[in-house]
């Protein structure tokens, strides 16, 4: 089946923060999208590396050497293993690519932790 999907129009039509909502697949990743203010947590995803894109606004991503300032357009790859910890000081839409296997905040549970079921939910 053939789908046309506009990805800033599904991020901004999202009403949770830190909620991802899945809106594609490709083999065996599935693409991403999500509105997100404030910090997440500090995790990993030990065999998966995980693909950002800002959509719109900006974000941080702080690493345990240090941080990486995205602006709309820009993208970043968190290399497998790696901790981070994603912020935006104001709303911002962005863009993931990951495994179908990732889990939202790797083994680290939070009030904000999404399970890929959910994260499956229609738009």
């Amino acid at each position: 089946m053939r789908q046309v999907v506009c990805i800033r129009d599904a991020a901004a039509g999202l009403q949770e923060q830190w909620s991802p909502r899945v809106v594609a697949e490709v083999d065996d990743v599935y693409v991403k999208v999500a509105k997100v203010h404030g910090e997440l947590a500090w995790h990993s995803h030990q065999n998966e590396d995980e693909f950002f894109l800002v959509l719109k606004g900006q974000l941080r991503i702080e690493l345990d050497d240090g941080s990486v300032e995205l602006r709309e357009g820009e993208s970043f790859v968190v290399p497998k293993g790696t901790r981070h910890n994603p912020v935006a000081d104001s709303e911002c839409h962005i863009l993931l690519i990951e495994r179908k296997s990732t889990l939202h905040t790797g083994d680290t549970i939070t009030k904000d932790t999404r399970s890929i079921a959910d994260q499956l939910r229609p738009l």
